[in-house]
């Protein structure tokens, strides 16, 4: 496998990328991209100037698209992993801490400090889910529970920690929950 940035003119590239965020979201989050079109246009943004849109590509083949990752800056010093997607039959490879890794060091070369990203949990996947998270939301995040394979465990082996959680951000107990890492320099 190997990483490189998506460009325009990687048309092909491109409609593989759209496609797997349709395929890779359509189970738990099945409102994200739900067909090729919306998928298409989000890929095509990951591509605007300043940010930072990253493929990875099997090697033993023609360059099978495994799975890709976009980054963009929010904050003067802190960027926004958004979205990471891998091939459903590739995951659990290393394919995505791979592709997070790479991100990190490309926003690290930018001069990012910190890499933040929010992770729905739209399909009762964690504890907190389903439930009203308020007033004591903070007692929810620290006795957190993955019930079905949330993503956010994925995000902390990768070294990111959550802090916090936006409690009804897509509905009423459909919480998304926010996980930051520090990538870049630390005070001496």
């Amino acid at each position: 496998m190997h990483i490189r940035d998506l460009h325009l003119d990687d048309h092909a590239l491109i409609a593989q990328a759209a496609a797997l965020l349709v395929e890779g979201f359509r189970e738990n989050w099945p409102d994200a991209w739900p067909d090729q079109a919306e998928a298409l246009e989000e890929v095509t943004g990951a591509l605007e100037p300043g940010k930072i849109c990253r493929v990875a590509l099997d090697d033993d083949d023609d360059g099978t698209l495994l799975g890709w990752i976009g980054g963009q800056p929010t904050y003067a010093l802190v960027w926004e992993l958004h979205p990471l997607v891998v091939r459903p039959d590739t995951q659990r490879r290393g394919i995505g801490k791979a592709l997070v890794a790479d991100l990190e060091a490309h926003v690290q070369a930018r001069g990012g400090l910190t890499l933040m990203l929010g992770s729905d949990d739209q399909a009762n996947m964690t504890s907190l889910a389903g439930i009203d998270l308020y007033p004591n939301v903070w007692e929810h995040i620290t006795a957190i529970r993955n019930l079905r394979d949330h993503p956010y465990t994925f995000y902390q082996k990768c070294g990111f920690a959550i802090i916090g959680v936006v409690p009804d951000a897509n509905g009423f107990g459909m919480p998304d929950i926010l996980l930051a890492k520090r990538i870049g320099a630390t005070i001496a």
